[in-house]
Order: structure tokens, then sequence, then C-alpha cells
């Protein structure tokens, strides 16, 4: 081979590998920018409930507060239905790029927990970003009922087992579930009222078709007040600002009890990293400022920043709580 060939071939061979190099190169390139500028396009956080109710009214609240510091519109949509399980599984079949998030509550585990066939895993399918608040029930019943505590409440209940109603928004859901916690662990038999909404219940309740109920304190507390029904104690680990002359379960009658819904975000399972890591941030930042306390506060939830690490394993002791209630307790979720 003439020199003027070989310095031909080693041309044609130096191009190649060049081509090569920046055909390798290029996606890497362009994923780099692409995630450098996220986010560059809305933010979307699904509520999968219908509008109006305490996950939509934080969605949106959390939404406006996390817009500016994303330097991005973030809206929110709601898709309702079967649940809450129609939102998640939208979301858990999104594509994984961040725009696409859901605001969760305790119903993805009590869903998860009572065996409804869903269409996703929770805990494959769905990553989490960040837990969000807590908020505690409160321990409610018509005015004809003759206990005026909770520890009366009890002894009325045992001395005649089954005769006091409780009513609840659907089998399987937090109401039914947590009053079902709620009677287990004191040793009680209620007898179970589903309804199709937690506002039909308050009706009955206050008619006194009802005997019981456990709404969160925030859709309770103005009910108590107007005299519609009696309050005997909050769920939580603490006194609720809204009803502080409340105990809680625990101070009145059952040591240790302690039951709170909880909010968090979660997005498809596969995120970036990065993209979880700055989500996580910008949500905590948000949370710790005095602003959103205070109206969450007024929602009767308790701000509770921390990081998918801690809304994982939160998701997964709930998951397991329920399970072993429902086995325990011989519950009928079908």
């Amino acid at each position: 081979m003439t020199d003027i060939a070989r310095a031909g071939t080693y041309r044609r061979t130096k191009i190649l590998r060049i081509l090569a190099a920046v055909t390798v190169a290029l996606p890497l390139l362009f994923s780099a920018r692409a995630q450098a500028a996220w986010p560059d396009k809305p933010i979307k956080i699904v509520v999968p409930f219908a509008p109006g109710g305490s996950n939509d009214i934080m969605a949106r609240l959390i939404a406006s507060k996390l817009g500016p510091r994303m330097s991005t519109s973030v809206v929110v949509e709601n898709k309702g239905g079967s649940g809450g399980t129609i939102g998640t599984e939208y979301v858990a079949r999104s594509r994984p790029d961040g725009y696409t998030l859901l605001f969760a509550s305790t119903s993805i585990t009590t869903n998860l927990a009572t065996s409804k066939v869903l269409r996703y895993d929770l805990e494959k399918d769905l990553e989490p970003i960040g837990t969000i608040a807590t908020s505690p029930f409160a321990v409610v019943v018509a005015n004809g009922v003759p206990a005026k505590t909770f520890k009366e409440f009890v002894d009325l209940a045992r001395a005649k087992p089954g005769s006091i109603n409780y009513g609840s928004a659907g089998v399987g859901g937090i109401n039914h579930l947590g009053t079902a916690l709620l009677a287990h662990e004191a040793g009680i038999t209620l007898t179970h009222i589903p309804y199709k909404g937690i506002s039909l219940a308050f009706t009955d309740l206050a008619g006194g078709e009802l005997q019981m109920l456990l709404p969160t304190v925030a859709s309770s507390v103005q009910q108590i007040r107007d005299g519609r029904m009696r309050g005997l104690a909050v769920t939580g680990a603490k006194r609720s600002p809204l009803l502080p002359e409340l105990p809680t379960v625990s101070e009145a009658g059952l040591p240790g009890f302690e039951l709170e819904a909880w909010f968090g975000l979660l997005g498809p399972a596969g995120m970036p990293a990065e993209v979880v890591e700055r989500l996580n941030h910008e949500l905590n930042a948000v949370l710790q400022s005095e602003e959103v306390r205070k109206m969450l506060e007024h929602e009767g939830a308790t701000p509770t920043p921390g990081g998918p690490d801690v809304l994982g394993k939160l998701i997964s002791s709930e998951i397991v709580r329920w399970k072993n209630l429902i086995k325990e307790a011989n519950i009928k979720v079908q």
C-alpha cells in the first residue's frame, strides 16, 4: 500500500471514530440539557378525588406555592372515582419525567389492604417524593347518645354490643377502617353503615339515625360548634388546635391509641434522582413557611416535611397496619 493510500485509510478511520463518538455523546448531551432545563413546562399534580375535599384544598395550596419556586406553573387536576384508584393508576402509568405527580393520602394504602383489584403495584409503580401533612380524626356522636365522654361511650358500647351504628364514606375507606381499629383496640362491637359520601353520614348523624362517626377534625369542627353533634375526643398524638377542649383518645381512656390521615407527594416510578431531589427540596421549603403552616392548620392539618424514604416507610407500615387489622378483626371489606 502506498503512503497516500495509507494516509487516506488513516483519515477515514479517524473520521469514523469521531462520528461514532459523536453518535454516543449526542444523546447524553441532549439528555443532560433536558435534565438541566427541567422543568421547562407546567407540572401537573393529580388529585384522585373530586374537587372540594381536603385532598383538593391542600393540593391547590401546595401547587400555588410550589410553582413560583419551580419557575413554572403547577396545576391541579382532579381524576376522581373508584375510591381514588383511577387517578392513582393514571399517575402510575404516566411518563416518569417529573411532570405528572400524585397528591396521595391514606386511601392509597387502605385500597391495597382491602384487596381491591388494582391495575398498578403501589410500591413498585410509584415513587415517593415527600410527606406533606397529617390530620387527626374526631370521635363524634349524635346528641341523643347519652355518653358525654369517650370513656362513657366505650362503657355504653360494651354494655350493648352492636347497638351503636357508625357511618363511613364507604366500605374499606379510612372512616370505616379507622373506626374498626378504634373498636378493636377498645374491645367493643359497633355496627358499620356505609354511605356513598361522608356528607350523607353527617346528615344522618345530626338527625339521630346514626350514633357515631369518625370524620376529620376539619370537617367536623363547625358542626360540633353549632351543636349538631357532640365531640368526645380526637385521634391524634396531641390535642387539635381547632378543638383544644377535646382530649386525645389516648388521654381519654385508650392509652397509646393514635390515628391520623396522612398526605404525601408521589410520582411514577423511574423518575431521575435529581428530579425527585429537587421536588422534595422545594416541597419541604414550602411546608416550612409560616404562611403555609397556618393555612394547613386552618384545615386541621400539621405540616410534616420529610424525604422520600420517610414517605416510603410510612406507606409500607400503613399497608401492614390495615392488612393486620382486617385479618385480626375479621373485617368484611368486599
